[in-house]
């Protein structure tokens, strides 16, 4: 049976575990030895013969022939001499950086050059021998350490580039989740919002509620297609302008119409579209206002009962640009009634290990056996049932945006 040969990646871990001695004893690291010099090439093979770390080394001359060697394997460790035919001095330990950049790299210097050594660990090698005054112990040692800074240099990038993205996603995910602009009076809200699954994707769900001067609920939970940062970004810039507009007097079909502007805009690709169903409502009136965008239906709570109620709309934003019709459908709204406002997200997870799905009829069954429940207890129980319905699948794939709401 053949063993395959470890790398230094396999050996080092990002969370920074390390392994144990027998590992290295075990494990052969490859190195490539950049060297001009025939006397020095060979002594270098003498210190590689008498070293306790049995090493895998590859000869070349030039610059030239380590580019070719570099692009064939990258090797765990480069030694390179700094005085080539073809590149001199810290040029050359650019171009091996360049070309091998998971690798380390110890150059190799002469007796009076040490200051020359120690300007190249400041320009990204990781450690240097003087020619003629290192013992196979040392070089075993230096060749061995040097590996293992350049792994931990690697997770400590790795690890800040981890939480620059995380701090990104925070971010747009603070765009996304707005803080509700209620007046305190006539209508209760609540909103949730849950990534997907352990936020491997952030995705562009989006919901805000604004309440206007005289009372009047304005309410929008929306969908960009696709996920990433890119998707997640046009969300916000969505619910921004959408918020805008509301506080500019500018509601129904005319709004959609903007907002579609905005998404053509601003979307990166052609094929991105957005779903969205925006909801008004005055005070006192028993009925509401409501412009669907290929959105899916929503969920009417009244007198311990729900019912799944889809009004007439028009295509989602993004998909006929410039000759969509959005029109504007009335909603009875009872009084005491509530109104639930979701993403697809909410019912589109498996159900167990097949390919069946919770669905638009699952979800209105999972919400009637919560019918009775205070808002609050409603909109969490939901999600967290369907969650642990698409658990053997990994949980729920897709963001989650659920607004609730019930006029008082």
């Amino acid at each position: 049976m053949v063993v395959p040969r470890p790398r230094a990646d396999d050996l080092l871990s990002v969370g920074g575990e390390g392994v144990g001695p027998e590992t290295w004893v075990a494990w052969q690291p490859s190195v490539l030895l950049v060297e001009d010099d025939a006397g020095d090439a060979l002594l270098v093979e003498e210190l590689v013969a008498d070293s306790a770390l049995k090493i895998r080394l590859q000869w070349v001359r030039s610059m030239a022939e380590a580019a070719e060697a570099l692009a064939a394997d990258v090797p765990d460790c480069v030694l390179l001499d700094l005085h080539l035919p073809d590149a001199q001095g810290l040029e050359a330990l650019s171009r091996v950086r360049a070309g091998a950049e998971r690798a380390a790299v110890v150059v190799l210097t002469g007796l009076a050059e040490e200051e020359t050594g120690l300007a190249a660990v400041a320009a990204g090698a990781q450690d240097y021998l003087v020619k003629g005054r290192v013992e196979p112990g040392l070089f075993g040692r230096a060749v061995r350490y040097a590996i293992q800074r350049k792994q931990a240099e690697r997770a400590a990038v790795a690890l800040q580039s981890s939480r620059m993205q995380a701090q990104e996603n925070a971010r747009l995910e603070r765009g996304l989740l707005p803080r509700p602009l209620l007046r305190g009076e006539g209508v209760e809200a609540v909103a949730r919002y849950r990534p997907g699954r352990a936020q491997a994707l952030l995705g562009g769900d989006f919901y805000d509620i604004v309440q206007s001067v005289d009372g009047t609920v304005h309410a929008v939970v929306g969908d960009v297609s696709g996920h990433g940062p890119d998707e997640a970004a046009l969300g916000v810039a969505l619910r921004i302008a959408w918020r805008t507009l509301v506080l500019s007097g500018v509601t129904g079909a005319e709004q959609v119409a903007r907002l579609e502007e905005l998404l053509v805009a601003e979307r990166i690709r052609g094929e991105v579209f957005a779903t969205l169903v925006c909801l008004t409502a005055a005070p006192g009136e028993r009925t509401a206002r409501v412009v669907r965008a290929g959105h899916h239906g929503l969920l009417m709570r009244d007198g311990g009962g729900v019912e799944w109620v889809e009004v007439p709309g028009g295509p989602a934003l993004g998909v006929l640009p410039g000759l969509a019709d959005w029109p504007v459908a009335d909603l009875s709204v009872p009084a005491g009634a509530a109104v639930v406002l979701f993403t697809d997200g909410l019912f589109e997870g498996h159900v167990g290990r097949g390919s069946e799905r919770l669905g638009e009829d699952g979800l209105l069954r999972l919400a009637r056996e919560r019918a009775a429940l205070a808002p609050e207890p409603f909109v969490d129980e939901l999600i967290a049932r369907a969650e642990a319905l698409a658990e053997t699948r990994g949980g729920l794939a897709d963001d989650v945006a659920v607004l609730h709401l019930q006029w008082t």
